[in-house]
């Protein structure tokens, strides 16, 4: 990744940090899905410049970065037109060149925790073809578990229905090339860290 862009979050009295995270990945997410190839991949990856682990929570902050090999694909991509709206609430710099000296590499992924046993339920209950009440006795000693991964709540446009986007980053020692989901996220592409 040479090439980047950043996008700071402006908080006021109107909105938290929380919904304007929300507002602002699904506008890049749609952007994202208008950069896909035939295959779903994409060529720009996030990362979040102040995510922060913690043991008992981690978050994502309130910056932004998106990532190319060129100048020419975050171009195309165009981060302020999808960011029109919410111009009173982001500062979106221009097209720099990713600096020479890096803290490291980061890979910034997609988690899925399985936490929520109703949903596990209806999952299993579809699957299998089954009862629903069958399928939740499966989950009833289910314990309720804490995750500390950050998240950014989303609303799919397909299913109309609310939904965690959970993002777990990982340090990583080596650069690895490649593609990005239609989140910017990947499992195996690394993006620079400084």
């Amino acid at each position: 990744m040479k090439h980047y862009l950043e996008i700071t979050l402006l908080t006021n009295s109107d909105i938290n940090l929380l919904t304007l995270w929300s507002k602002v990945f699904q506008q890049i997410h749609l952007g994202l899905v208008e950069m896909q190839d035939n295959q779903k991949r994409v060529p720009i990856g996030v990362s979040f410049p102040e995510y922060i682990i913690g043991k008992k929570y981690s978050v994502l902050g309130g910056k932004l970065r998106l990532f190319a090999q060129d100048e020419s694909t975050l171009n195309r991509f165009d981060a302020a037109k999808w960011l029109i709206r919410l111009s009173d609430y982001v500062h979106c710099t221009g097209i720099r060149s990713v600096p020479d000296k890096l803290k490291g590499y980061a890979l910034y992924q997609r988690e899925q925790p399985k936490t929520n046993k109703e949903r596990l339920a209806r999952r299993y209950a579809i699957r299998h073809h089954i009862d629903y009440d069958i399928a939740i006795q499966r989950y009833s000693g289910m314990e309720h578990k804490l995750i500390s991964t950050p998240f950014i709540r989303l609303k799919s446009l397909s299913s109309d229905k609310t939904f965690c986007l959970w993002i777990r980053k990982t340090m990583a020692s080596e650069p690895s090339n490649g593609v990005f989901s239609s989140y910017g996220l990947s499992t195996s592409t690394t993006v620079p860290e400084f």
